[in-house]
Order: C-alpha cells, then sequence, then structure tokens
C-alpha cells in the first residue's frame, strides 16, 4: 500500500491535483469527504481534463483556465476496492479482471484506508523469495 496517503475534496480545483502529483510523484490520488472515498483521480484523467498547452510558451488565459476544473468534474466515481485484509492475489486478480490502474484500499466499514497501485504490486513480488520462473514459452504467462 502506499504510502503517505494524500487526499482532496470534490471541490479542489485540477491545480491543487496537479501540485501533488508534481510534488509527492504520485498517479493517483483520493476523492474523499472525511474518511468517505468517493472517487479516484489518475494522472492520465488530469491530462486529459487540462490544456495540452499547459507548461508551453503558447499557453494563454483559456489554457490556465482548465486548472480551474473542480475534481468532482472528472474523477472516477464507480470503484473497484480492496479490503485492507485481502491478499496480493486477490489484487492482481482485480487488476486482470478491470481497467484500473490502482485499487483504493477500505476497512471493514468501507472508510478507505490508502490506495495499491500496480507498482506496489510488483514491489511485493520483487521482495518474495520464492518467485515462481518465467516459463520458456511467454504465451504460457
Amino acid at each position: 500500500m502506499s504510502a503517505p496517503v494524500v487526499t482532496v475534496k470534490m471541490d479542489d480545483n485540477l491545480y491543487r491535483v496537479h501540485e501533488i502529483f508534481q510534488k509527492h510523484k504520485f498517479h493517483h490520488v483520493l476523492v474523499v469527504d472525511g474518511k468517505t472515498l468517493l472517487g479516484v483521480i489518475s494522472d492520465r484523467d488530469l491530462l486529459k481534463a487540462v490544456s495540452a498547452r499547459i507548461g508551453s510558451s503558447s499557453a494563454d488565459a483559456r489554457d490556465l483556465a482548465s486548472f480551474q476544473k473542480k475534481v468532482y468534474q472528472i474523477m472516477s466515481r464507480n470503484l473497484i476496492t480492496i479490503n485492507q485484509d485481502d491478499t496480493v492475489l486477490q489484487a492482481v486478480r482485480l487488476f486482470n479482471r478491470h481497467p484500473i490502474s490502482c485499487l483504493p484500499v477500505v476497512d471493514e466499514n468501507a472508510q478507505w484506508v490508502g490506495i495499491v497501485s500496480w507498482r506496489d504490486i510488483f514491489k511485493q513480488i520483487e521482495q518474495r523469495k520464492d518467485a515462481t520462473l518465467l516459463p520458456a514459452d511467454p504465451s504460457k504467462i
């Protein structure tokens, strides 16, 4: 699970999300209201929502205004989550079955406690001493 977890609120603007991604080198941020999970924003969601000219010399006031959009306008709402007591294998199954790049982690009360990305899964696999060897035939993976 990634730590620390930095969150945003639905009414925050996209510039705040941009700042978080830049400062913390995150790829996802949870959208919350207290301990209630409302959504997720990925760096790709942000890139799609703001002007492509931002950061270039050709950016104008309209381009910069795209940062004033609100989090609720672009966040993913239909979330696939994982329980904090679930296994790495259960997380892998969810990543394989759904077009997602992160899993918000929730407790028994469905309150957010963290976030797991596919990078976190790879780190877990890398740390295992008994990792299975790749088959000679890559199509068998």
